[in-house]
């Protein structure tokens, strides 16, 4: 199996994963407030994966238009976390969603 093979499986798994994890725990508590937990912690993992890396210096090496770029995308992600686990799912019974997704 091809090395993008094995980070595709992976990918996959972990989404699935996140889409329980997310409707277990919005079950009874704010959507809003998890999904900012959640941000929270990837933040955190992020930060010290660039750390350990020792890529905290590649932060600096963008152009404006990369940077420009990064935040568009950026805002996207976190509107499209909103709309999936903020509001879809804690509006939705999991079986349901399972059929769409």
């Amino acid at each position: 199996m091809a090395s993008w093979q094995v980070w595709a499986l992976m990918s996959a798994a972990f989404a699935a994963m996140t889409a329980i994890f997310a409707k277990l725990g919005v079950e009874q508590f704010n959507p809003d407030a998890a999904t900012l937990i959640r941000t929270v912690v990837i933040l955190i993992v992020l930060t010290g994966v660039v750390a350990a890396t020792h890529q905290l210096p590649a932060l600096a090496a963008g152009s404006p238009r990369t940077y420009t770029f990064l935040v568009l995308s950026g805002l996207a992600t976190g509107a499209s976390w909103w709309c999936y686990f903020a509001r879809y799912t804690s509006a939705t019974p999991l079986a349901w969603r399972r059929s769409i997704s």
